[in-house]
């Protein structure tokens, strides 16, 4: 339950005044009607405000923790006729948005400071997860938008194109590949068996059958396949901003690059009719100021 303004009236009173009398002559009630009225916001909160062994009553610990909040919340309340008429007042709000770790980190986060310069009635908090998850949380209406890179053929969502994600293949500085011959050499690592990245070095060949690598390696996250790829463990198709310092410092070596790749691109996704749609295109809009790193 909400606390009642005019409790918390009184509450204020009977901690500026010496007496309970003498506060109840401030919001003019009368003695008993006031107690009732303490009474009844100590009930609503499940404290006690006052500690009535003293004479006069005292505030408890509680009580004190109280005051401050409590004059806000009647100043923001008194100024509720001013803010409705004024035109450019313009109310706070929240939005939840979901991103995996590593592109959360490297570009989400950084760009949080700007974003809240560019609006400060905006607060936008972040939510992690894998591709599958982050699905999940938009549609329990756990976040309230996603930005991805996975495919989604899902009716009911509305999207905002935010940058292009091109694709490399990569392995280690002596790695020799060139072609599905070399395959059995060499161990493949990727995502996970249902959302594989080699499948846009495949998509762009349109070769369906599987490449006959020695062994495949499921890392889950783009920052564990790049770890086990600087550590010569396989070879990867990784997303190109995620290791463009570890190709300029020859960590790490482009293979076959004179195939083409299939690109993609990251969108912030959200459902339809969601009422928020003008603030979560507004979002995408400035996102796109932001490069991918």
């Amino acid at each position: 339950m909400l606390p009642n303004l005019e409790s918390l009236r009184c509450f204020l009173a009977a901690a500026d005044q010496s007496t309970f009398r003498a506060a109840a002559r401030v919001v003019a009630l009368s003695p008993a009607a006031f107690s009732d009225r303490i009474r009844g916001l100590e009930e609503e909160l499940q404290v006690g405000l006052f500690d009535r062994k003293n004479r006069p009553p005292t505030l408890t610990v509680e009580g004190e923790r109280l005051v401050p909040h409590a004059r806000r919340l009647l100043a923001s309340a008194g100024r509720i006729a001013e803010f409705v008429h004024d035109p450019e007042e313009t109310p706070s709000f929240e939005l939840t948005v979901g991103t995996r770790y590593e592109l959360g980190i490297s570009w989400l986060t950084p760009a949080l400071e700007s974003l809240g310069s560019s609006d400060p009635n905006r607060t936008v908090h972040l939510s992690f997860g894998d591709s599958q998850q982050l699905l999940n949380k938009l549609r329990r209406s756990q976040v309230d938008a996603i930005i991805t890179s996975a495919r989604l053929n899902e009716a009911g969502l509305g999207y905002a194109a935010l940058h292009p994600e091109e694709y490399v293949f990569v392995g280690p500085p002596k790695t020799r590949f060139a072609g599905i011959d070399d395959a059995a050499k060499h161990t493949l690592i990727d995502i996970d068996a249902s959302l594989p990245l080699f499948r846009y070095l495949m998509d762009a060949r349109h070769d369906a059958s599987p490449w006959p690598f020695a062994r495949r390696l499921w890392m889950g996250t783009i920052s564990a396949i790049r770890q086990r790829v600087l550590a010569g463990q396989g070879v990867a198709v990784l997303p190109a901003y995620f290791i463009q310092e570890d190709l300029k410092a020859k960590r790490l070596r482009r293979l076959m690059p004179k195939h083409a790749m299939r690109s993609d691109a990251f969108r912030l996704i959200w459902k339809d009719g969601d009422p928020r749609e003008p603030m979560l295109i507004d979002l995408a809009e400035q996102l796109r100021a932001f490069p991918l790193r």
